[in-house]
Order: structure tokens, then C-alpha cells, then sequence
């Protein structure tokens, strides 16, 4: 899988009073893709937390291009960055679907740690997970 999306509608609650995005929810979409990946590939983030593995972000980055507008359909397209065996990046993509115009792209970065905040090797610890994941990016390196 190169990537995954995910369709959302804007909700009224997002925007100001012109109709438009308020930014900080991009990265609530972003984490909606994130989620909504791993659920793609078979795996719950709750599982992943039900295995003492958590992604706290580290690192978020959005470049806004075009403004999102109340009641647009998006897409938040998502796909691996990079992996290694300790960190992961997600990439994304937010589109309008109407018109397929890029609306915003960004990243997220993230440590594989336990409850207690300790970094831990994905591979060590869930292999056959480490695999899925390294077989999305390495589909996705081809590119």
C-alpha cells in the first residue's frame, strides 16, 4: 500500500465565522489519517496501546496552500515518511475532493515508546507489526 485515505466532510464547528478552517484542526485530520491507516493495515492504535506501545508526536509540520471551507469533502491522504525501528513519520496530503485541489500538506513524527514514556524497538517488540509497516514504506520508497 502506497497510501491510505480517508474521506471527511468539514464540520461547521471548524471554521471561523467566514466559513473557513480553523488551522490547528489540520493536525486533528492528520491523526485521523494516522488512525484510520493502521486500521487500513488491521491494527487499532488501541491495540498498538493494548501491547504498551504508544506514538507520541514529536514533531508536526502543515503547510497551508488553500483554504478549506465549511461542508467541503476532504481526503487526507496518508503514507510512511520513514520508519526506522524506534521512530516513525507519517506523511499527508489533505485534498478537496470536489475539484482535487491540494489543500494543505504535512508531517508527523513519532517515537515507539511504552505507557511509561521508555523508547522501545518496534521491531524487538512487535516484529510482525514492524514488518507490515516497513512493507508500506518500502512500497512506498519506490515511488
Amino acid at each position: 500500500m502506497l497510501y491510505y485515505d480517508t474521506k471527511i466532510r468539514v464540520h461547521y464547528g471548524e471554521t471561523d465565522k467566514m466559513g473557513v478552517v480553523y488551522y490547528a484542526n489540520y493536525l486533528n485530520w492528520f491523526e485521523i489519517g494516522r488512525t484510520e491507516f493502521f486500521r487500513s493495515l488491521g491494527m487499532t492504535y488501541r491495540e498498538l496501546e493494548d501491547n504498551n506501545i504508544m506514538l507520541p508526536v514529536i514533531e508536526a509540520y502543515c503547510k497551508y496552500l488553500i483554504s478549506a471551507l465549511y461542508d467541503d469533502l476532504l481526503i487526507i491522504r496518508t503514507k510512511i515518511e520513514f520508519l526506522k525501528y524506534t521512530r516513525i513519520c507519517f506523511a499527508y496530503d489533505i485534498i478537496r475532493e470536489d475539484d482535487k485541489k491540494l489543500l494543505a500538506v504535512g508531517r508527523t513524527e513519532h517515537p515507539f515508546t511504552t505507557l511509561n514514556k521508555k523508547p522501545v524497538s518496534l521491531y524487538k517488540v512487535l516484529p510482525e507489526v514492524y514488518n507490515m509497516l516497513l512493507k508500506c514504506y518500502t512500497e512506498n520508497s519506490k515511488v
